[in-house]
């Protein structure tokens, strides 16, 4: 009877920490230099080449820039670069809540304070319709000239983000408050934003287009691809404006699969372009 008792009172003893059961958070993180190739290129290309790496797909749900009604994008419409700080939300739950620290120890406050104008906040709502803030918590991100924020919730304040000057892309906007339904509880984890998964230090690129995570740790090797991929799209581009006609003669095309004699290798060989200086053609992919 003694050891039933011992061993029930070890299972209520409390946890310790609320990562204790987690795995690492934080691996790799992407550079300033590498973060500003990784902007000048498209989202799609982004995509293209996590997709021929055999990644998952690398658009987060199906985000758009927040607008005003008058049509307004916050950011200005400038794309949006920085790398992944993040906060997670949970639902709410009143032992939990009293749980979690206060005041500015509270982890959205920790996870403001690491935003810098290199930096896009990454939240992971627990529901489109949720709020994860609005005017006067994020008046401390336009402080810190954060250059973007990403949620699959939604903001309050639509007028004030916009005059915040940073990136927003969220479900929507909403009146709702945030603490009804959800609250801060962990920063600097890895999130889960509609099924794509980012860590802290990814690289998140937004655009018209939509928002995209590149993993720091494979960040390089997409980038090299997808300039790569441009570079060609271009190339096709021009001659089919200059000589037009179906592009299925040189297009769509795989990435580490173009044959040198082919219609495509051959176009790529008038321009400079061959596998001793291109890793899109075959036996010259390097991933």
């Amino acid at each position: 009877m003694l050891r039933r008792s011992v061993s029930f009172a070890r299972r209520l003893q409390p946890v310790q920490s609320r990562s204790a059961f987690s795995g690492p958070h934080q691996s790799h993180e992407v550079d300033s230099k590498l973060l500003a190739k990784l902007g000048s290129l498209s989202t799609q290309a982004l995509v293209d080449g996590l997709w021929v790496m055999g990644w998952p797909c690398a658009q987060i749900g199906s985000l758009k820039p927040l607008q005003s009604s008058d049509g307004e994008i916050a950011g200005g419409g400038d794309k949006m670069i920085g790398r992944a700080v993040t906060l997670r939300f949970v639902p709410a739950r009143p032992d939990i809540l009293a749980s979690k620290p206060k005041g500015g120890d509270s982890p959205e406050y920790v996870a403001f304070e690491k935003c810098d104008p290199d930096s896009v906040l990454v939240m992971e709502s627990v529901g489109p319709l949720e709020s994860v803030g609005g005017d006067i918590k994020f008046l401390r991100l336009k402080q810190l000239a954060l250059n973007g924020l990403v949620t699959n919730g939604s903001v309050r304040d639509t007028d004030e983000i916009m005059d915040y000057g940073f990136g927003c892309y969220a479900t929507g906007s909403t009146a709702k408050q945030g603490p009804q339904r959800m609250q801060p509880w962990e920063e600097g984890g890895i999130v889960n934003l509609d099924g794509t998964v980012i860590r802290p230090g990814d690289a998140i690129i937004g655009d018209q287009d939509g928002v995209v995570c590149v993993p720091a740790a494979v960040a390089e090797t997409v980038y090299s691809i997808a300039h790569g991929r441009e570079q060609i799209e271009e190339i096709v581009k021009e001659e089919l404006i200059k000589n037009p006609g179906p592009p299925g003669k040189f297009y769509p095309f795989m990435s580490g699969k173009i044959q040198v004699d082919s219609p495509l290798g051959q176009l790529l060989h008038t321009h400079g372009i061959s596998p001793k200086n291109s890793n899109q053609f075959e036996g010259s992919a390097d991933w």
